[in-house]
């Protein structure tokens, strides 16, 4: 493949903070554009299910584009969570987060311009965040009228704790790692089980880049200031609970499987006497201790 001389980006944190940007771009592409096909069309060029199936493939494509650079976060509470639990550096926290807030921000001004046309018409110029006709929730997300703070910022920290709990064994070799190729689709189908079970109340943002990102975008493309004063300046709730989630998640995984798990040495033994199990040759006294733990494994 053609690489040109000089274009290659010699700082690490430089190049990853671009594949952050670029993955999270790819993902709010996707999810942001079949929003505005749904709405637009009232229904009639997608459904519910549309928008949470972009959303996925979205999040496997951007995996697959740029994971093996930065790891494809795409996600500030998945980048503060590895943080907390030391498998990335905290120096990467803040960089990485506002990568993935502007890739998010970027990608919805395409998406603007993509459906500029049927925006306008669907709305009639007004472009609002209240109303039957209001296109704000093509961007960002907001809560459901009967929802309230409390409850939608319950909400957030479940779906992200669920979605923290649910990526972070994926390569454990010491369990049942998924393989390495297929990790971006099991992501994806997290992913998509989150957001068809968990959307109806506030959208499953379960991103704080996901949301503040497009939410900004609307701030600054006609839409005003009523898209971060709307429900009683509900909009912090998509930024903060998710990160709070995150954390819970990566905690409960870490106290109910991660700590559980054998030492891999101890795992190296019970392999040892699983292979001479299942060639009927003798245990030694030493690795009899863990002769049952190896026929349970």
């Amino acid at each position: 493949m053609l690489k040109l001389r000089g274009m290659t980006v010699r700082c690490p944190l430089v190049r990853e903070c671009m594949a952050e940007f670029l993955g999270t771009f790819v993902l709010m592409l996707f999810g942001c554009a079949a929003a505005a096909q749904v709405k637009t069309s009232n229904e009639t060029k997608g459904q519910f299910l549309s928008g949470n199936m972009a959303f996925s493939v979205g999040v496997m494509s951007a995996m697959y584009l740029t994971k093996g650079i930065s790891g494809a976060h795409l996600n500030p509470a998945v980048t503060l969570s590895f943080c907390v639990l030391g498998k990335v550096s905290w120096s990467r926290l803040v960089p990485y987060s506002l990568s993935q807030v502007v890739g998010a921000f970027v990608a919805s001004g395409v998406v603007y311009l993509v459906y500029y046309d049927a925006i306008m018409t669907f709305s009639g110029g007004v472009l609002t965040v209240y109303g039957r006709n209001e296109t704000a929730s093509i961007f960002a997300t907001y809560p459901s009228d009967y929802l309230s703070v409390g409850r939608s910022f319950f909400d957030q920290v479940v779906g992200t704790s669920m979605l923290l709990l649910c990526i972070l064994g994926l390569e454990e070799k010491r369990n049942t790692p998924a393989p390495s190729e297929l990790v971006p689709v099991v992501v994806a189908g997290v992913v998509l089980g989150i957001s068809i079970s968990m959307s109806a109340n506030c959208g499953a943002a379960i991103n704080p880049a996901r949301d503040l990102g497009p939410r900004l975008f609307t701030l600054a493309a006609g839409w005003g200031t009523e898209v971060f004063t709307c429900y009683n300046y509900w909009f912090w709730v998509p930024v903060v609970a998710p990160l709070v989630g995150g954390v819970f998640g990566s905690l409960m995984y870490l106290i109910f499987i991660d700590w559980q798990l054998p030492d891999p040495d101890q795992l190296e033994r019970i392999s040892t006497i699983s292979e001479k199990l299942a060639k009927k040759q003798p245990v030694t006294t030493l690795e009899k201790g863990d002769e049952l733990k190896a026929m349970h494994f």
